[in-house]
């Protein structure tokens, strides 16, 4: 029998990716307390086996010679709510120990001391909370800026751009439509995020400038432009992912 997640004061999450190459192959540690008005939180992640490449190997893939991290500190109260939520929804395979494909695990502990050590069977869910919540981790410690997503229209010399804020720390999206300001839904700017990342991008066709010629250009949050006429790419036939990204953004103008 699972513990209440009201009474839950403590959570363990511990990750492996299993199956994955290196520079990609990385595990990580959440240790959170609910005990106080902020989650107390100690977060570690490791890359591994990279002795296998070479600097420039890693660095080709995106990544740097210094990517471990580690951070102890406090994150909003708010995400108690949703990692207990979460717990209480969730499914358990009543095992210990991760297979080869890796996951997650975790260990809860209560307000009566009672522990216990399961591994979730919605693995998927709680990978992405502990993404955003490592995010989370990242903005508070200033190791990252709040992840940014711009979208630009050109139509005979008009310009309409669109800007998205995401601000893991507290989950609020930021909207700005040509300096205008509000605030979206936070479920609502997650799926716009999750769209973006989908589709390939071309990076030997993006800008650094802004863009001048008729078009629909994105920053999908590294600075660069992306023309989505030739420089952002479907990778899956069956899903038209340009176009849900497209519809997605129009529909915020």
């Amino acid at each position: 029998m699972h513990l209440k997640s009201d009474d839950i004061v403590r959570l363990e999450i511990d990750f492996i990716t299993g199956e994955v190459p290196p520079p990609f192959c990385h595990i990580f540690k959440l240790k959170l307390s609910f005990s106080k008005n902020f989650v107390n939180t100690q977060f570690n992640i490791q890359y591994t086996d990279r002795e296998t490449l070479t600097p420039e190997e890693i660095v080709d893939e995106g990544f740097t010679m210094a990517d471990d991290y580690s951070y102890k500190g406090e994150i909003p109260k708010l995400w108690e709510d949703i990692f207990k939520k979460l717990y209480s929804s969730s499914k358990w395979s009543n095992l210990k120990t991760l297979g080869e494909k890796g996951g997650i695990k975790l260990l809860a502990k209560d307000i009566h001391g009672k522990l216990i050590r399961d591994i979730p069977l919605n693995q998927e869910d709680w990978y992405f909370t502990c993404q955003d919540f490592i995010q989370a981790i990242y903005e508070v410690s200033k190791k990252e800026a709040p992840m940014q997503i711009r979208y630009l229209e050109v139509k005979k010399e008009q310009k309409t751009m669109v800007e998205i804020v995401y601000k893991f720390s507290v989950r609020k999206v930021l909207l700005n439509i040509n300096g205008k300001q509000k605030e979206i839904a936070w479920e609502r700017g997650r799926e716009i995020a999750s769209l973006i990342f989908i589709p390939d991008y071309d990076y030997g066709l993006a800008i650094e400038d802004q863009p001048e010629k008729n078009g629909r250009y994105l920053d999908c949050g590294d600075g660069v432009w992306h023309n989505f006429e030739k420089g952002i790419i479907n990778l899956d036939p069956s899903f038209d992912a340009k176009k849900k990204i497209q519809q997605a953004l129009s529909e915020l103008i």
